[in-house]
C-alpha cells in the first residue's frame, strides 16, 4: 500500500486536504492484560516497529476489550503499564507514534455502539474467536460477542489504510471492513477501508511443546511451551532445547508434516531476520540438538536488550501515565472528526454549542 491512495473522507468542519499532503494512517491495537510472548513480538511488536517509519500511526493499549472475560482489575491497572513500557521497549518512538489507552478516548466506546447498528448477528456468530473463548468460559459475557465491533471502531475512527496484525486476528479485519462498507451504503461515504498487514513469515508462533496450537498469553505461566518476553535467559534456553520437534533429523520448514520444527525455525527468521531458505541452508545435515540450541541463544540475544529497557521504564509510574495522557490527547484530536461525522450522518441532533470528546485524565496528573 501506498501513501498516494486517495484521500480519506472529508470530515465536517476540516478543509479539503490536498492530494500532496495525504499521508498513510496506520493502526493496531494489543490487549495488556496476560504476561506478553514471543508470539506477541513475532506478530505484533516488530510490525509496530517497522510500520511507525510507514505514515501517521496509533498504537492503541485495548483496556475495554481486557474486561469481557474473568480478569482481575488490579492486574488490570498494572499491565496496562506494563504494555506501555514494553512497547517502547520493543521499538515504538512516543515522539514518532500516538501510543494510548483505549478507555481514555471515549469515542471508542461510542463507535462501537454506533456500528452495532450495522453489524449482523449472523456475522459475529461465526467469529471463529468467539467459539474457542466461549468455550473456556462458565459465565460468558454479551462483551466477548460484540467483542469484534469494538475492535471495528477502533479501526475505523482515525481512517485506518493500514492494520499490522497476527494471523489469528484477520477474520475480525474483514468484519471491520464490512461494517465499514455497510455503513457507507447507508449513510454515505465515512470510512476508509482498511488493509490488514500480516508477518510473512512468524505470523502465528506456536506453543512450543503443542505446535499445532498457537503460543498463548493466557497459558499458565509456568507452560513450558510459551516463551515471554520478560524470562529470564537460561528459562529461555531451557524452553527452547526442550521444544517438541518431529521425527526425523532435516531442519526442513514443512508445516504440514513437521510442525515442530518448522515453529522452530520461523522462530529463528523472527529473532535473527534470516529467511526460511537461509537457516535450512546454514543448518543443512547439523540435525536438530544445535538447531535447537542456536535458536535458544538467538532468541536470549533478541530478548535481552529489550528486557533491560523495560525495566528501565517499568520503574517510573508517573512518567508512564504522564505518557499515556500525551497519547490519548492526540487520540482524541485524531478520532473526534469521524465520530461527530458518524452521529450527523446517522440522523442524530448535534448540540448547538458543540460536542465535547474524551475522558478524564489518568489520577494523579
Amino acid at each position: 500500500m501506498e501513501s498516494w491512495r486517495k484521500p480519506r473522507p472529508q470530515q465536517p468542519g476540516e478543509n479539503a486536504p490536498s492530494i500532496f499532503a495525504v499521508v498513510m494512517r496506520i493502526f493496531s491495537g494489543i490487549q495488556p492484560t496476560g504476561a506478553k510472548t514471543l508470539g506477541n513480538y513475532a506478530g505484533g511488536f516488530r510490525q509496530y516497529v517497522e510500520t511507525q517509519e510507514r505514515g501517521e500511526a496509533f498504537f492503541c493499549i485495548v483496556d475495554l476489550h481486557s474486561i469481557t472475560v474473568e480478569y482481575d482489575p488490579a492486574e488490570l491497572r498494572d499491565s496496562t503499564l506494563n504494555l506501555y513500557a514494553m512497547l517502547v521497549a520493543t521499538g515504538l518512538d512516543p515522539d514518532r507514534s500516538t501510543i494510548f489507552a483505549q478507555s481514555h478516548v471515549a469515542a471508542h466506546a461510542e463507535a462501537a455502539w454506533l456500528l452495532s447498528a450495522v453489524t449482523s448477528y449472523g456475522q459475529l456468530g461465526r467469529m471463529t474467536q468467539f467459539k474457542e473463548k466461549s468455550e473456556r468460559q462458565e459465565f460468558l459475557s454479551a462483551g466477548l460477542f460484540t467483542y469484534p465491533v469494538l475492535m471495528a471502531g477502533d479501526i475505523l475512527l482515525y481512517q485506518t489504510d493500514l492494520v499490522p496484525i497476527g494471523d489469528d486476528q484477520r477474520q475480525h479485519l474483514e468484519l471491520a471492513r464490512d461494517v465499514a462498507e455497510r455503513f457507507n451504503t447507508r449513510f454515505g461515504e465515512t470510512f476508509r477501508i482498511p488493509e490488514g498487514q500480516y508477518p510473512e513469515v512468524g505470523a502465528r508462533v506456536m506453543d512450543l511443546q503443542d505446535p499445532v496450537s498457537k503460543m498463548s498469553t493466557s497459558s499458565p505461566l509456568a507452560a513450558q511451551g510459551v516463551v515471554r518476553m520478560l524470562d529470564e535467559p537460561d528459562t529461555i534456553r531451557r524452553k527452547l532445547r526442550s521444544a517438541v520437534t518431529d521425527s526425523g533429523r532435516e531442519v526442513k520448514h514443512d508445516p504440514a508434516e513437521k510442525p515442530g520444527i518448522s515453529n522452530l525455525i520461523e522462530i529463528m527468521t523472527v529473532a535473527t531476520g534470516e529467511s526460511v531458505e537461509e537457516v535450512e541452508a546454514r543448518y543443512d545435515g547439523q540435525g536438530y540438538g544445535p538447531f535447537k540450541a542456536d535458536v535458544a541463544e538467538a532468541v536470549v540475544e533478541l530478548l535481552t536488550p529489550i528486557q533491560k529497557r523495560y525495566r528501565e521504564l517499568r520503574g517510573d509510574d508517573r512518567e508512564l501515565q504522564r505518557l499515556l495522557a500525551i497519547g490519548a490527547e492526540k487520540a482524541r484530536n485524531a478520532s473526534e472528526p469521524t465520530l461527530h461525522s458518524m452521529y450527523e450522518r446517522m440522523g442524530f441532533v448535534m448540540p448547538a454549542s458543540g460536542r465535547f470528546f474524551g475522558a478524564a485524565r489518568p489520577k494523579g496528573l
